[in-house]
């Protein structure tokens, strides 16, 4: 490993005098990783400051989407000339891979950066090991600085980014006896508003929702965003897995969002080709034989229970009756949605 290159941010503050100033930097490169044209999407959010030699900020940028130039190449190009000499401050590890546009480190090495101070390490088999390039290049790196603030903003992204499938958020709203409808599959509307309310926010942090065909027939559900800002990539794909001949005058059919019917009754192919096409988060939706089949699976990353203070009597429950699922979640949040209770609970200890 370079000497000009340090893991952690904890481990060397001798070689930073300004220690304040690239913290500071920091924080405002977080700010603009989330910022409101910064969509979710197959890369990660970013943002990047450029500090000149004086401690002045000269330069800021953000990754707007896939196929756009990245937050350090923004940030290079609104400090210009300035940059020479200077500090870029980002909140993922610059990128050394060739996709849809250059790599990062080149861009930084190009416009004379001396130093790149990064939140953490770029998860994906393309992208990391730009820092060690850069540290090859005589450029001091100190990696580490806001780290759990920076993989909060990406959480699911680097997830899905490490292993090669989506990240899959699975939500279900049930009575107090496990029921999700009624007698003979009669549909019922269990949780109020607010629960309403939350599962449309929760939409619009997606980037696909899953159901099962028999979902669309029992419910005609219209699975699109409404009761919540539909975000700047537009509304989540919508996604029938199963091999079921659908009615073509279903809801899920409409001009709102673009649908697709995946005929596989395997979660990971399902998973698998969304990755393929670019789906880093997934909203598992339902029905209990689809919900079964992907915790079965274990590809179910966080589990998100609306629990309605009712108590139906009979009808279908959340899971149906089969073989033992060893599982176990840890509750990571319970939080009152009216006369709801929300109950957030993971699979997956990184999630």
């Amino acid at each position: 490993m370079n000497d000009r290159m340090t893991d952690r941010w904890e481990d060397d503050m001798s070689m930073h005098t300004d220690a304040s100033l690239w913290e500071t930097a920091m924080d405002r490169a977080l700010t603009l990783a989330v910022h409101p044209r910064a969509p979710r999407g197959a890369n990660p959010r970013v943002g990047c400051v450029i500090v000149d030699r004086h401690g002045r900020i000269v330069g800021e940028g953000w990754h707007e989407g896939a196929g756009t130039a990245h937050a350090e190449v923004m940030a290079l190009r609104d400090a210009g000339d300035r940059a020479r000499g200077g500090t870029a401050v980002v909140t993922l590890e610059p990128c050394r891979h060739f996709g849809r546009t250059g790599p990062c480190v080149r861009a930084l090495i190009d416009a004379g950066i001396e130093r790149v101070v990064f939140a953490h390490t770029d998860p994906s088999p393309d992208g990391a090991g730009g820092a060690s390039e850069l540290a090859a290049a005589g450029i001091e790196v100190l990696g580490g600085l806001r780290e759990e603030a920076a993989r909060s903003i990406n959480r699911e992204w680097a997830i899905a980014a490490a292993r090669g499938l989506p990240f899959v958020t699975a939500k279900c709203a049930i009575s107090l006896d496990g029921r999700v409808a009624g007698p003979g599959g009669q549909p019922l509307a269990l949780t109020g508003a607010p629960a309403l309310t939350y599962t449309h926010e929760l939409r619009a942090r997606v980037q696909a929702i899953v159901v099962g065909t028999q979902t669309v027939v029992a419910d005609d559900p219209l699975l699109t965003i409404r009761h919540a800002e539909v975000p700047i990539g537009g509304q989540p794909l919508r996604v029938i897995v199963g091999n079921r001949t659908l009615p073509a005058h279903a809801r899920v059919f409409d001009s709102s969002s673009p649908t697709v019917q995946m005929r596989e009754h395997d979660p990971r192919a399902v998973l698998g080709a969304l990755f393929d096409d670019g789906i880093r988060h997934v909203l598992l939706e339902g029905g209990p034989t689809l919900m079964r089949a992907f915790l079965s699976a274990g590809v179910v990353d966080e589990l998100i229970w609306l629990i309605a203070g009712v108590w139906v009597g009979s009808g279908p429950r959340a899971l149906p009756e089969g073989p033992r699922l060893d599982l176990r979640a840890t509750v990571r949040e319970t939080t009152a949605l009216g006369q709801d209770v929300l109950v957030r609970m993971v699979l997956n200890e990184a999630a």
